[in-house]
């Protein structure tokens, strides 16, 4: 048996109890996947983050109750707040090596700004089975890795009782509900049974496909969005030719260490 530090902390919030939590758990070396993936499970949150430093950079990976996804942002920029704020860490920029590339965090002021590749959404015929999954059908709608439905309110976006098993059969990880508000630039919600998470409270990976669209839409470079799930999130956006940024504020909740 071999005790392991484990934080947990709330991302893309100013406030406890609110956005996105995430569990970050330090390596000296990478275990066996299925334990890794045991930890995720056990721990029960959208994603925990593991990494190990290899030289100037952190490989990471990310793991759902369920599956290893390709990329996550929120356990990202928590993975980050980790090594800054209680591993000492005191470089301007965090350098992560993963299975979408290199991902920078780079701190500006209190605010942790993700450096990320877009994720561009192609237009998408209309989807029958994807309006009976959320129960109420967009006004356009787009695919890359997930679908991107687009509604004319943030009412509507509010409104969506999503069918959890009918979204199961869609041919994608997960659903990006947005749409255009007074108060923000865009707000959305992300959906994503596939992976173990029925709806995530803040999902940083669903801006590479939000930020170009949104981007192009309004005519504008800077964004300001939210997640208006229950717990809800704030992220401050911008495009950059092929990579968008993110940017977020992050809390520890816990610090502490597992038995595995």
């Amino acid at each position: 048996m071999r005790k392991l530090p484990i934080f947990a902390v709330d991302a893309f919030t100013r406030r406890s109890f609110t956005g996105n939590p995430a569990a970050v758990i330090p390596l000296e070396e990478w275990l066996p996947d299925d334990l890794l993936q045991s930890i995720a499970n056990e721990n029960n949150l959208s994603e925990t983050a593991f990494f190990v430093k290899k030289g100037e950079l952190f490989e990471l990976r990310w793991f759902t109750p369920k599956i290893e996804v390709d990329l996550c942002g929120h356990a990202t920029l928590a993975a980050a707040h980790v090594l800054v704020h209680h591993l000492g860490y005191t470089e301007s920029t965090v350098r992560f090596d993963s299975g979408s590339g290199r991902l920078f965090v780079r701190r500006v002021g209190g605010l942790l700004v993700l450096d990320f590749p877009t994720r561009r959404a192609e237009s998408s015929k209309e989807n029958p089975a994807l309006n009976v999954a959320l129960g109420a059908t967009p006004s356009a709608l787009f695919k890359s890795r997930d679908y991107l439905a687009v509604f004319d309110r943030a009412e509507d976006i509010a409104a969506l009782e999503p069918d959890f098993e009918k979204m199961l059969e869609l041919d994608c990880l997960g659903v990006i509900a947005t749409a255009p508000s007074d108060r923000h630039d865009f707000v959305y919600r992300f959906f994503a049974p596939k992976a173990g998470v029925n709806e995530d409270p803040v999902t940083g990976s669903a801006q590479c496909s939000l930020i170009p669209y949104w981007a192009e839409r309004l005519d504008k470079l800077k964004l300001h969005a939210r997640q208006i799930s229950e717990r809800g999130g704030e992220l401050f956006c911008e495009l950059c030719g092929d990579r968008v940024k993110i940017g977020g504020y992050a809390l520890t909740y816990l610090v502490g260490e597992i038995t595995v």
